[in-house]
């Protein structure tokens, strides 16, 4: 995965680590042996680049095991998407370098003479640098979460491209985060009050007219169950059209019932439980004290009283492009 310095290769000894996971996660590890019985969690303290099983070969072991269990290369196959992308990420941590002034000055207008030039200027460049590290999340989560959740139930992700659910006006396809079926699901962590732009907003609320008027069922599928009128509205679109609404502990009963046995367990244990745990833990109200800084090769995050340290060597390959200056900023700007 990936290409130059992000390129995420999955040798034997990780794809033997992976399917001695899926082995013991699905009480098959009786029928082998050989495999050793204090393997390390996946999501455990161990970094992601240190869980690997040398020495014993691959394929053989995952041949063995879909003999036991068909479903279990789809499991297998999830686990390591998922596995590929934390690696992916790890590296994006390690590598992507902080902007530069020339990237990032001119933002400074807005806050100059607020703040020394000194600590502005650090100010300017870790926001940044959070932004990219931010922004390379979402593009990883966007390549990884709904692919790993339709593949789960037995269905396929559908890019716009090659969707066969259409725009009613005529524009192309919609993407599809989940196809099984006659079934488009819209599948989305929290849907929040915030509100987002009007066209991005009303386009949210026309996927479940696209669906109908294509001959697919509509399905909303939302973990978080926390209500506000944005999903109420949302809800209300997806009925209105036929669809289903899965929300909170029905969507994962949902999911699970879709899934199957097999991949019930990897959708509750790789998934599911994961997402609970940090909604569980999200702060009521303002969040603990954050603190970055780079010592001797080290990027240190500090969180309240917890601290925690990754290898830092920044790539200047990974260096993110100057901001385009929004297409319609002459419309922000009198003119005489």
């Amino acid at each position: 995965m990936g290409a130059a310095d992000l390129a995420v290769p999955l040798t034997d000894p990780i794809c033997s680590y992976l399917a001695a996971v899926v082995a013991r996660d699905l009480g098959l590890s009786k029928h082998f042996p050989k495999l050793p019985k204090d393997l390390k969690d996946f999501y455990g303290d161990a970094p992601p680049a240190e869980l690997a099983l040398p020495g014993v070969p691959f394929g053989p072991l995952i041949e063995r095991l879909a003999a036991k269990d068909a479903e279990a290369i789809t499991f297998f196959v999830c686990l390591a998407a998922l596995h590929k992308h934390r690696l992916k990420y790890a590296r994006i941590l390690e590598r992507q370098p902080l902007p530069t002034m020339e990237q990032v000055g001119a933002r400074g207008l807005l806050q100059y003479g607020t703040m020394s030039p000194k600590a502005l200027t650090a100010f300017l460049l870790w926001r940044k640098w959070v932004y990219d590290i931010d922004n390379r999340a979402a593009q990883e989560t966007g390549y990884l979460f709904e692919p790993i959740i339709a593949l789960s139930v037995g269905g396929t992700p559908a890019p716009a491209k090659k969707s066969p659910v259409k725009r009613r006006s005529g524009k192309g396809g919609r993407q599809v985060d989940c196809l099984l079926g006659k079934t488009a699901y819209e599948i989305k962590m929290r849907v929040t009050i915030a509100a987002s732009g009007q066209g991005r907003w009303g386009e949210e609320l026309d996927f479940p007219k696209d669906c109908k008027a294509s001959r697919y069922k509509p399905v909303l599928v939302v973990f978080d169950s926390t209500s506000n009128p944005k999903l109420d509205e949302l809800k209300k679109a997806f009925l209105a059209q036929g669809g289903e609404v899965h929300v909170g502990k029905d969507a994962w009963a949902h999911l699970d019932a879709k899934a199957g046995k097999t991949m019930a367990v990897f959708l509750k244990k790789y998934v599911r439980a994961p997402i609970e745990d940090m909604l569980k833990a999200a702060p009521e109200k303002d969040p603990p004290d954050l603190s970055l800084h780079l010592e001797a090769g080290k990027l240190v995050i500090g969180v309240g009283q917890e601290r925690y340290t990754h290898p830092r060597k920044p790539s200047a390959a990974l260096a993110s492009d100057p901001d385009p200056i929004p297409p319609d900023v002459d419309e922000e700007i009198p003119t005489p």
